[in-house]
């Protein structure tokens, strides 16, 4: 159960991440319009938020899960808090 959730959490992680690195070369930053609409607008700061924001959460918390994982012994069973 465990590795499947791991699985999902890198498939879910990685598409918040590679959506957070695309969104600087989607959108025209000269030009309001191309994003004033989307989630977070009509504002430039907004949007990045909206956009970016998961995209960084994610990856803090999969280097944060990594690191976690990587520090526990091999034979011990995960922590069940």
């Amino acid at each position: 159960m465990t590795r499947v959730l791991w699985v999902l959490a890198f498939v879910v992680g990685g598409f918040f991440i590679v959506r957070a690195l695309m969104e600087p070369f989607v959108i025209d930053f000269a030009d309001p319009s191309s994003y004033e609409h989307d989630w977070g607008g009509p504002s430039l700061f907004g949007v990045l938020l909206v956009h970016m924001g998961p995209g960084v959460l994610a990856a803090a918390l999969l280097v944060w899960g990594v690191r976690r994982a990587a520090r526990r012994p091999a034979g011990d069973p995960p922590a069940h808090d």
